[in-house]
């Protein structure tokens, strides 16, 4: 792997422990590591990557996805229900998928991610049907490029015994924990720098046991690994919870081993301050998915108060059957925007959003590693070309990210390696992925 020097950014915004933003300076790629950061580098032999009128900023994080359905986006009886009406719509299309159109949906949705600046993405994968297997979506990671935190999700209550989903899409639950055991053993790699790591993710409440929530916490630690779920996602969740638990979600997730600096959960838009103050305690991690948030209705999550607690946050696009996108800079944006709708102008700032989107999501992935360029960390990078008309007449280039955006991004970096050259992907075609979804998607409405 040839060494990389990054030379004459605009402006590298590190995201160091004193959140320097550099002006004029260079980036040097080594082994796949940042080597060194600073104006006037050098580096005999180097390949040279001309970064004058850009912004560099660390690889975005996207810490909460369904990839699967990249191939549901805008299906009509789903595009104005809430939750629980929305899943019931799209289940009974998610049943008729295979391990093909998982594959495809992941490559998809992930190539998209990468034009937008993600170069680390976790992906909750909760139903397994027809022969799909984790490991499909694994694949598909390592073909387009990026970073990629498989999670190993399930549902085991059908509608027969009072869940949600339909009994067709749901798991016996020994099979479920004898799965986990295999994904883990085969696919999840513990050090720094991996490019594949595996959590444990029963999918929600409303559609597992408490026996297997519990079983899912002791396993995960056992195995040494993170644990995923969704939590407090809208009105309905917390009635169901209420009515089914009797307790609220926080002090279920609590009482079944689902706080702790290993555990994340997805969407908490109704913690109350108790909760929060719960999860800054216990270290527990956010994925916060503004867009599908807004998308469904669910309601604005307690983000400001969460950060003023000290609790992780990261951003997540969730699945493209509710955003329908995976932009990553559009849910930044689209996060700023509604912590100011909430609490006003000032309440969340184009760089604090940026953090939250960088070096937050690689806290709550657990991966100190990631999230910032300094030496030592590894080089996942975007550089984002500020000249063109999206930011022109912008007097502050690092805030344009947010502010003008979304701006796509012209060179992304993993594991110092192109994915993206020149506003285009180096791994795989676009045009072919986009002919592969579409043949998908022709097979499932048929």
């Amino acid at each position: 792997m040839p060494d990389i020097l990054i030379r004459k950014a605009r402006s590298i915004v590190t995201m160091d422990s004193d959140r320097r933003e550099l002006a004029d300076a260079d980036l040097l790629i080594r082994g796949g590591v940042v080597a060194a950061v600073g104006a006037g580098l050098d580096a005999p032999g180097a390949e040279i990557l001309d970064a004058a009128g850009c912004v560099v900023t660390p690889g975005l994080v996207n810490t909460h996805h369904h990839l699967f359905q990249t191939l549901t986006r805008a299906v009509p009886a789903a595009q104005d229900a809430l939750l629980f009406g929305w899943l019931q719509s799209l289940y009974p299309i998610w049943a008729r998928m295979g391990p093909e159109e998982i594959r495809v949906s992941a490559r998809l949705g992930l190539a998209e991610l990468a034009l937008s600046g993600c170069t680390l993405s976790s992906d909750h994968l909760y139903l397994f049907p027809n022969g799909a297997r984790l490991e499909h979506s694994i694949e598909a990671a390592a073909e387009i490029g990026l970073r990629f935190h498989a999670t190993r999700g399930a549902m085991s209550i059908g509608q027969s015994k009072g869940g949600l989903p339909p009994d067709s899409v749901v798991e016996e639950e020994a099979a479920i924990l004898e799965d986990c055991i295999r994904v883990v053993d085969g696919f999840h790699d513990p050090a720094p720098g991996a490019m594949v790591r595996v959590g444990l993710a029963p999918c929600s409440p409303f559609s597992v046991s408490r026996e297997l929530m519990r079983d899912a916490a002791l396993l995960a630690r056992e195995k040494g690994v993170m644990l995923h779920t969704h939590l407090a996602e809208n009105d309905e969740d917390i009635a169901y919870s209420l009515a089914n638990f009797g307790c609220r979600p926080g002090q279920y997730a609590e009482d079944l081993g689902w706080t702790g600096a290993d555990v994340w959960h997805a969407h908490c838009v109704k913690l109350d301050a108790g909760e929060i103050d719960l999860f800054s305690r216990s270290r527990t991690g956010v994925a916060h998915c503004p867009c599908s948030n807004s998308r469904l209705g669910s309601g604005i999550a307690p983000v400001r108060a969460m950060r003023d607690a000290g609790v992780k946050v990261g951003l997540g696009v969730d699945g493209s059957a509710s955003n329908d996108s995976s932009n990553m800079v559009a849910e930044a944006r689209m996060a700023m925007l509604l912590q100011r709708v909430s609490r006003g102008a000032d309440a969340m700032s184009a760089r604090e959003v940026l953090e939250i989107a960088t070096l937050g999501g690689a806290q709550v992935l657990g991966r100190e590693d990631c999230g910032a360029l300094a030496p030592g960390k590894r080089a996942d990078l975007a550089i984002w070309d500020v000249t063109g008309l999206e930011a022109a007449g912008a007097w502050d280039p690092v805030a344009a990210l947010v502010l003008c955006g979304p701006l796509p991004v012209r060179d992304l970096i993993v594991e110092g390696r192109k994915v993206v050259a020149g506003g285009r992907l180096c791994t795989v075609e676009p045009e072919r992925l986009a002919a592969e979804a579409g043949a998908a998607v022709a097979r499932l409405m048929a």
